[in-house]
């Protein structure tokens, strides 16, 4: 950072000195001076540059996002209907966990990346299922799958909180706000003084424009926030699969969590 600061200082000092110095006995005292508008192109150019760029960084993020989500309730549904394999001591425990993990990402989780963070209520049933693992024949043939799919799904839900937080800096958010406005500027700087009704009106649709493309990327690049969200449709799709099929097979009532992944306490005798 410091080199790239003192050769473009360099450059700006030497090209002033440059231009006090040389200009006028190298082009002559009548040649033609820069204007304002000369420096439209460049500086629209790097405007269109810097929106393009961070577009597509906000767009691969929340992109990252969704796929994480998608792929992590395909895993926990997954997970579930292999479990069925399982011996009998670890099933219903297993499927169990499976329902509590949908159960608390959906409603604990998904909220709290609003904010960027994550919940501790997931890990709970995640840790939960690696003890029944632990307790299973490691040569019996369901054991490496329920093992590979619970590492699939604890890197799609590290993958899911890490997109989260934004992938853009705030310090290059800002740089970009600053570039679009100081392009603003210039550009009603050089309007015509008469006259100049159509160009207003341009400049009026140009200025919502690159105003509405930067709210838009400010917005995807909160995969959990904001109008351009990531929902938990997905999840909340496995969890009611999961759970109903759970209910048939042993109860409701034999789940260790509420409808919403916390731990139920036990009724009073």
């Amino acid at each position: 950072m410091v080199t790239t600061l003192v050769v473009v200082g360099l450059a700006l000092v030497l090209g002033m000195a440059a231009n006090r110095l040389l200009r006028h006995r190298l082009l002559g005292e009548d040649a033609e001076a820069l204007t304002v508008r000369d420096f439209l192109e460049p500086l629209l150019t790097l405007a269109v540059l810097v929106l393009a760029f961070v577009m597509v960084l906000a767009a691969e993020s929340y992109g990252n996002a969704e796929d994480a989500a998608r792929a992590e309730a395909g895993v926990v549904d997954h997970l579930f209907e292999v479990s069925d394999f399982a011996p009998d001591a670890q099933r219903e425990r297993l499927q169990a966990d499976a329902v509590c993990y949908a159960r608390a990402v959906h409603s604990r989780e998904w909220p709290a990346m609003v904010d960027g963070n994550g919940s501790s209520t997931p890990s709970r049933w995640s840790t939960d299922f690696r003890m029944q693992l632990k307790q299973m024949d490691r040569q019996d043939s369901v054991f490496e799958i329920l093992v590979t799919a619970d590492r699939d799904r604890s890197e799609a839900r590290q993958t899911r909180i890490a997109e989260s937080t934004p992938a853009i800096a705030p310090l290059f958010y800002w740089f970009m706000l600053v570039t679009l406005a100081v392009t603003v500027i210039v550009l009603a700087f050089c309007l015509p003084r008469r006259k100049c009704g159509t160009e207003i009106t341009l400049l009026i649709v140009l200025t919502t424009l690159l105003t509405s493309s930067l709210l838009i990327i400010h917005d995807v690049d909160r995969p959990f926030d904001g109008l351009i969200d990531v929902p938990p449709t997905a999840m909340a799709e496995a969890e009611r699969d999961v759970a109903d099929d759970f209910a048939a097979a042993y109860g409701e009532s034999r789940l260790p969590c509420d409808t919403e992944g916390q731990v139920r306490e036990p009724s009073a005798a």
